[in-house]
């Protein structure tokens, strides 16, 4: 599915959000050194890890 970029930031954002509450990581293979939970939650988005959907109003 193709985004805006609203839904993006509002997915990464709820995405980060869940991380830095300790949330588990979705993604195998993470680098060590990658701790931010910004940095993660757009890592997993390039990777269509993130298990958060766009409802779209039907115009």
């Amino acid at each position: 599915m193709n985004y805006t970029r609203f839904e993006k930031a509002r997915i990464i954002g709820a995405r980060a959000l869940q991380l830095s509450m300790g949330a588990p990581c979705l993604l195998v293979d993470l680098p060590k050194d990658l701790i931010d939970p910004v940095d993660i939650a757009m890592r997993e988005f390039d990777e269509d890890a993130i298990p958060i959907t766009v409802k779209r109003k039907e115009r």
